[in-house]
């Protein structure tokens, strides 16, 4: 066997007509006679759930390392040796408990009363490490959600909407967006038109060809110089990539019609589940390309109108959470 001290480049792309795909981390990219593998990537995840939770199916009864995972957090077991769990965090208090929460999550400051006009928090954590990484990426942070800013329901009174928006701010008077919608996710990730123009973007969309199809030939030819690991795993990398176009193509072919202003908006799958499970997966191949090594979702948005009517709860999620235990308090509210 030769042995070359060459290696495929960290940022190797596969490119097609109008298409780029970037690769995950491959044995054949670290030099052949390197005595070690590159150092672990460490990442940076965040995930915002917001208005009220059972805690008691949070939190352990009891502390040190022996204690026994409540019911909701029991899917995380078999990482039991890499988890801690912080309690005893408290929120804000007094007026805008809701604005204030979300903004004060990641900056550690409370916003005060606002008219859109001077809004006032802090950096955000995950844009500092977006910072000190962003020399190693091509973005420096990937920031997802689910309900969008002109979702259903209200702001908290005096307090401008965009502390409600966003969990994420790049500085202490610029919030950041939260994208709900996985086309424009995936094209930020796979290549987009170049253009916000709906006519253009609509185009795009009646194409047969999908985003591999015009790279499946660069594909095969690298395949050929990979050992069997790298084919491998390269092959379930283009499976996962084309699974979620598939979603992404289906979800838009499913909001065509119409829909009631409570329900999800165009390009954006019907049901909560499903939409949440294609932005960890977009989320997740951010990570698997180095796309991006720090991103944050927000699961919902403080003072959210959203229902739940496909699990059986067609009441508004704000208004349920207060209910204090009390079932009477479901419909009073």
């Amino acid at each position: 066997m030769i042995i070359t001290k060459k290696a495929i480049p960290r940022r190797t792309m596969l490119r097609g007509i109008g298409a780029a795909v970037a690769l995950p981390m491959l044995d054949a990219m670290v030099p052949a006679l390197a005595r070690t593998a590159p150092k672990s990537i460490r990442r940076l995840g965040i995930v915002y759930v917001p208005n009220g939770m059972r805690m008691d199916h949070w939190t352990p009864s009891t502390v040190g390392s022996g204690f026994k995972l409540p019911s909701i957090l029991e899917p995380m077991e078999p990482f039991r040796d890499k988890l801690q769990i912080l309690t005893g965090l408290r929120g804000v208090d007094g007026e805008g408990p809701h604005a204030r929460a979300s903004t004060r999550f990641l900056t550690g400051v409370a916003s005060t009363r606002d008219n859109g006009s001077n809004l006032r928090a802090g950096i955000s954590m995950d844009q500092i490490a977006g910072r000190m990484l962003s020399n190693e990426t091509q973005l420096g942070s990937l920031e997802l959600a689910i309900d969008g800013r002109d979702f259903a329901g209200s702001c908290d009174e005096g307090f401008s909407c965009a502390y409600t928006n966003t969990i994420s701010w790049a500085n202490e008077t610029t919030p950041l967006p939260m994208e709900n919608n996985p086309r424009a996710i995936f094209e930020r990730l796979f290549g987009d038109t170049g253009s916000t123009d709906p006519n253009i973007r609509k185009a795009r969309l009646t194409k047969d060809a999908s985003l591999l199809d015009s790279v499946n030939e660069r594909a095969r030819d690298m395949s050929k110089k990979l050992g069997s690991n790298d084919q491998a795993k390269l092959s379930q990398y283009l499976d996962a990539v084309r699974d979620v176009e598939r979603r992404v193509q289906m979800a838009e072919a499913q909001s065509s019609r119409e829909l009631p202003l409570m329900e999800q908006p165009a390009g954006i799958p019907d049901t909560f589940r499903e939409h949440a499970r294609l932005m960890f997966d977009m989320m997740a191949l951010a990570w698997e390309t180095d796309m991006t090594r720090v991103a944050t979702f927000m699961m919902g948005r403080e003072i959210t109108g959203r229902t739940y009517a496909e699990i059986g709860v067609p009441d508004a999620h704000h208004p349920i959470s207060h209910h204090q235990r009390d079932p009477l308090k479901l419909t009073q509210n």
